[in-house]
């Protein structure tokens, strides 16, 4: 019987193909669907690696297995492989893609880690490198992390940035964009490009419109009051938009509140970027497995 927050059959016979096997030397690994679907709790309900219930096995087991695939980037490749298969029948939708971002309350248990240079970007199996003070940034409402998203037009995952709350979602648009990488399962390159981009008036800049421009992708983007201003003082013409498209926006504030039904997404615990990362990584995996 299949418990709440925990693999379905289907889903499990979908990644089981893809996990480590067993090493050749020193015994055999606690098997893996009750490893990780003691992973998946934690991560559903936002409790501490002690409070996991022992029929998942030993806390530290689930811990170090959790590090491990994280550290070795398993959890992304789990990912990447079920976006590749979607795509590949025909069921990811490039005809927009939606950028945006949310705010995420840290714990004051995430602070004090060694200050360095964290795994903040996800791009399938390989991620991004960035300097930064693990992905934590203080504002008026503490210490907080950023999620800059990207969905495709059914409003799953297709990538993500993380940075310190305080920093402005236009300086990540470029990040995210390039972020977004879908091998084929043939010949020929990763899909990166979708047709149209809409995002919100902060997205509104003559650098992101250039950047889209030259990539030859639409925007749908609303311009500020004040680009509207200056651009009529300088006698120039609006930027074309299209109110019926801009309406699709709505499936990435969906998708963020998917993912904040994980209490371990919607409140971060976790001291290191990258370990924050992966339990992000597990969420939107469960999404494009439903």
């Amino acid at each position: 019987m299949v418990r709440r927050h925990e693999l379905t059959d289907d889903a499990w016979a979908r990644i089981e193909p893809l996990l480590p096997a067993n090493p050749e030397r020193g015994g055999r690994w606690r098997d893996h669907r009750q490893v990780l679907n003691g992973i998946v709790w934690k991560i559903r309900t936002g409790a501490d690696w002690r409070d996991v219930p022992e029929r998942y096995g030993p806390w530290q087991t689930i811990y170090q297995r959790f590090r491990r695939w994280s550290a070795d980037g398993t959890f992304a490749r789990l990912l990447e492989y079920v976006q590749v298969h979607d795509d590949a029948i025909g069921q990811v939708d490039w005809s927009v893609i939606c950028v945006d971002s949310t705010i995420v309350r840290a714990r004051q248990h995430a602070a004090g880690a060694r200050k360095g240079g964290p795994i903040t970007a996800h791009r399938g199996s390989n991620p991004q490198i960035h300097q930064g003070r693990q992905a934590l940034g203080r504002s008026r409402g503490g210490l907080t992390t950023k999620i800059h998203l990207a969905v495709d037009g059914r409003g799953l995952p297709m990538a993500f940035v993380l940075t310190g709350g305080n920093i402005n979602d236009c300086t990540q648009f470029t990040a995210v964009m390039e972020a977004i990488r879908v091998p084929r399962t043939g010949a020929g390159r990763p899909r990166t490009r979708p047709a149209q981009v809409i995002a919100d008036k902060g997205y509104s800049s003559r650098t992101i419109r250039t950047y889209l421009r030259r990539r030859k992708i639409g925007a749908t983007i609303p311009e500020r009051a004040d680009q509207l201003a200056g651009r009529a003082r300088r006698g120039h013409r609006r930027h074309a938009f299209d109110p019926i498209r801009y309406k699709r926006r709505n499936v990435v504030e969906r998708c963020f509140n998917r993912l904040k039904h994980f209490k371990g997404i919607a409140t971060r615990y976790d001291k290191l970027a990258a370990h924050y990362r992966s339990a992000v990584i597990i969420a939107c995996l469960l999404l494009w497995l439903r």
